[in-house]
């Protein structure tokens, strides 16, 4: 009988842990392997993709397939994907990564949290814990759970979609491996937003052999950019309903545009809504998938940005003709999240809390921007302009004259402020300039202007120097 993908993943994985097969080895070619097992070069191809994506082989293009240089054999192998330490990118995935300092972009207002409430449903959750849900987790996800975020999602993003359809995951970074595993080959080219989510643009680039990146302007993604470029695209990762980090929503015309461009090419759109629930001066913006009449977009939604970034608890909505590719990579890769976490975030919902707490959320949001903005207009007069949003949790602050944005961050973070350089999230020469400054947790106007005064002094001065330097030149 000849072997299918899942048994060439096994045996390839076993060889890799138990050290047959060593740290830089190489391994057969799809077609040299493919050849001599009797299979189709897919069936090899797959379980590739597969051992890439976790991070136990590595694609060195010439040079052949190898076994992960850099793995660990003395312990179980990772399935983590997050950037490897990069000389110029590791400073600012640290600053990115410590979510304790202030102005962090996208941390909730944890000050206005309901700690009573989720202290409460947290006792409830314990107390009810059966003996079935103390042994392993459904690999899908608690079924109340599913169903409450179905019920969620219909009602206020504007999806139709059931339970059948939720997977509930661990996050960004997971749903990243799950859908490249699930849905792709080692060769499939995969589009990116440029700029983009900085540690997603940083995952693709080890996990994805054929990246491409697609401006985004003032009305989003550029599609005719994407149609003319790359319409043999498979996968294409966006964030419609805002921005990450422009802050700008995809115009109607392009999303209707974008939607048609994945049916004609039998391409998937992952649309990564992970704060669309927060808009200020007009009613919730409808997700892009509630306009997916052909079932070609992928939905990932996050509880990281609406309860707390502690959880680790987010979610991917599958369109019904991915469900068995999913499901068939999940019982490879994934073991399942912590039940009694989905129990409280089940109860959350089911119960209404976090609909008020939603709605707590955006006037809240709302006033703190305000307070941001006004701050930054007394204390910085002609240095930054923002191009103020329908929401989010962020804004971004361009500089008006200086490219000088990462050693302007560089001093904004000597104070504590863990904003981030807007440059260092494009992946292209053509770049803008600026601060991404999170908002959600300044309480009030005295707050605002005391922490932005804090690096005045020291922005002036380096711009006054660069101001000085260009006229000299």
């Amino acid at each position: 009988m000849k072997p299918g993908y899942k048994a060439i993943y096994q045996q390839y994985r076993q060889s890799i842990v138990s050290g047959l097969l060593k740290p830089g080895d190489k391994v057969p070619s799809v077609r040299v392997l493919a050849s001599e097992l009797g299979v189709a070069r897919k069936t090899v191809e797959t379980a590739w993709a597969i051992l890439v994506g976790e991070g136990y082989l590595v694609s060195q293009g010439a040079r052949g397939t190898r076994v992960n240089p850099d793995l660990q054999l003395n312990a179980a192998p990772t399935l983590d994907c997050s950037p490897a330490p990069v000389d110029e990118l590791s400073p600012l995935a640290e600053v990115m990564r410590n979510q304790s300092g202030l102005l962090h972009p996208g941390i909730p207002a944890l000050d206005a949290f309901p700690y009573k409430k989720w202290l409460l449903l947290g006792g409830k959750a314990v107390r009810s814990m059966s003996a079935g849900e103390m042994i392993n987790p459904p690999l899908l996800g608690y079924t109340p759970l599913r169903e409450a975020i179905a019920h969620y999602l219909n009602i206020s993003r504007g999806l139709s979609c059931t339970a059948e359809q939720i997977f509930i995951t661990s996050g960004y970074s997971f749903n990243l491996r799950l859908i490249l595993n699930a849905l792709t080959t080692a060769n499939d080219k995969v589009l990116f937003e440029d700029p983009g989510y900085f540690f997603g643009a940083q995952a693709l680039k080890r996990a994805a052999n054929n990246l491409h990146f697609v401006p985004v302007d003032e009305h989003g993604l550029n599609v005719d950019y994407l149609q003319q470029y790359h319409s043999d695209a498979r996968l294409l990762f966006v964030t419609p309903s805002h921005h990450s980090p422009l802050a700008v929503t995809l115009s109607l015309p392009r999303k209707h545009q974008l939607l048609a461009w994945a049916a004609q090419n039998n391409s998937w759109i992952v649309e990564d809504d992970y704060d669309g629930e927060f808009h200020y001066t007009r009613k919730v913006l409808p997700a892009l998938k509630s306009l997916d009449s052909d079932d070609r977009v992928i939905y990932m939604g996050t509880f990281s940005k609406t309860v707390m970034p502690a959880l680790r608890l987010s979610y991917i909505v599958m369109p019904r003709a991915t469900l068995a590719a999913f499901r068939e990579t999940a019982h490879i890769s994934e073991s399942g999240q912590p039940v009694l976490t989905q129990k409280i975030v089940a109860a959350f919902l089911s119960e209404g809390h976090f609909y008020k707490h939603l709605k707590k959320m955006r006037p809240l949001y709302s006033q703190r921007r305000h307070y941001v903005l006004r701050a930054l207009e007394q204390v910085y007069p002609g240095i930054f302009s923002v191009e103020v949003s329908d929401g989010g949790m962020h804004i971004v602050a361009f500089l008006h004259t200086s490219t000088q944005d990462v050693a302007i961050a560089m001093i904004w973070q000597q104070h504590q402020l863990e904003v981030s350089p807007l440059s260092r999230w494009y992946n292209s020469t053509h770049k803008r300039y600026g601060l991404v400054i999170g908002y959600t947790n300044v309480r009030t106007q005295e707050e605002a202007l005391s922490l932005l005064a804090r690096p005045a002094r020291e922005t002036r001065a380096l711009l006054k120097q660069q101001s000085e330097f260009t006229a000299g030149y």
